[in-house]
């Protein structure tokens, strides 16, 4: 059964990561804040490698941020 949930969170990080893939594409931000987005979400894609869990909470806060328009470099 605990595969099952694993199997279940596994597939939900990938399609989380897919879609904030697609909207950093789509942010008007300077390239190099753009580049700098796309690298924390690498870097929580090679996380989901070792440890699934982590990841996913790594990437609902990486959503949250986008959500409150908390972009990293972005001048305001």
């Amino acid at each position: 059964m605990e595969h099952d949930g694993q199997l279940e969170l596994y597939t939900a990080v990938a399609d989380q990561l897919k879609e904030a893939h697609a909207r950093v594409r789509a942010l008007q931000v300077p390239e190099g804040v753009r580049m700098a987005l796309t690298r924390k979400l690498l870097v929580i894609t090679a996380a989901a490698k070792h440890d699934l869990a982590d990841a996913a909470r790594r990437l609902e806060r990486f959503t949250a941020d986008l959500d409150e328009g908390r972009i990293p470099g972005e001048e305001r």
